[in-house]
């Protein structure tokens, strides 16, 4: 089969298609799935760098890619909740089992697969399994009650749009901090109830701050007292003013995927998707998520 293989670390010119073995007949709690496409994040391009290198337990040559959106070509024997010719979605934590997702096929643990929404092109549904559970685990860690008040960084990036909508699904007051007030509508139309620049923070006014852009001066926006959550582990707010801080790393969930799923068809939370690329054209794929600006996720397609 043909797969994007990372022949060693460095620039996009060292990803590749190349003819890899197909994965054998799935073990008892492994499903075979035929891949509709993947989504580039920004872990894949740490990843292809070598900025992981000291705390992965796999190298080059390997694929990678930790979104997906396919069909069910064969179960194992344990199996009895998927069956051959489902549309499915999953996260595979790549960094750490070395099952990437940017190859035709994919062998994954059913546990972490879920339903692919019902309502959207089987290509579409792959820009939601890590931007999906990242946001949702971080919006679980900030545990905000209902009625409170929240600041989300990078609100019309891939996480940050989801959390966005998702904070607003939980009851929550959203202050949405975007790049330039130009993104302002984007970020309304998500659900936020109030737009800021990073010139313009609130101080000291928020319950909590939900931190995806790698901006820890955000905290000064938080009362003091309040909690903050980031998801960038090397830029994490530094806790002042009893501030309670975490950082909040992204686990494959098949259950809470399965729950973003119904979301997305009951039409709570949407999906932005903008622009599709040839497994020949991954190095192209890369270059334009490090080149900043994407609204929407980039997809990668067999």
């Amino acid at each position: 089969m043909r797969a994007v293989v990372l022949t060693t670390y460095g620039g996009p010119e060292h990803l590749s298609v190349r003819d890899v073995p197909e994965p054998a007949t799935p073990q008892p709690d492994f499903v075979l799935i035929r891949t509709a496409a993947a989504a580039v994040n920004p872990v894949d391009l740490q990843t292809r760098a070598g900025l992981h290198a000291g705390h992965s337990a796999f190298g080059p040559p390997m694929v990678l890619g930790w979104d997906l959106a396919g069909t069910v070509t064969a179960v194992g024997s344990e199996i009895t909740d998927l069956r051959v010719g489902d549309r499915v979605v999953a996260m595979s934590a790549q960094m750490a089992t070395g099952r990437g997702t940017y190859a035709e096929t994919v062998a994954l643990p059913a546990d972490i697969v879920a339903r692919a929404p019902a309502s959207l092109a089987l290509t579409h549904a792959a820009a939601l399994p890590l931007a999906g559970l990242t946001a949702r685990q971080a919006l679980d860690a900030l545990a905000l009650p209902e009625g409170s008040s929240v600041l989300i960084t990078g609100a019309v990036g891939s996480v940050g749009g989801l959390a966005v909508q998702l904070a607003r699904l939980r009851g929550l007051s959203v202050v949405a901090q975007v790049r330039s007030l130009g993104d302002e509508d984007e970020a309304r139309a998500l659900g936020a109830d109030r737009v800021v620049d990073p010139d313009s923070l609130p101080e000291a006014e928020v319950d909590g701050l939900l931190e995806t852009a790698g901006s820890p001066q955000a905290i000064r926006a938080v009362r003091d007292g309040g909690r903050a959550v980031s998801i960038v582990p090397t830029r994490v707010p530094a806790a002042e003013r009893g501030i309670q801080v975490t950082v909040s790393h992204v686990e494959q969930d098949g259950p809470g995927l399965s729950a973003l799923a119904r979301l997305v068809d009951d039409g709570q939370v949407q999906l932005r998707i903008a622009r599709e690329f040839a497994f020949e054209a991954a190095a192209e794929a890369h270059r334009t998520l490090a080149a900043g600006g994407a609204r929407g996720k980039l997809l990668l397609l067999p």
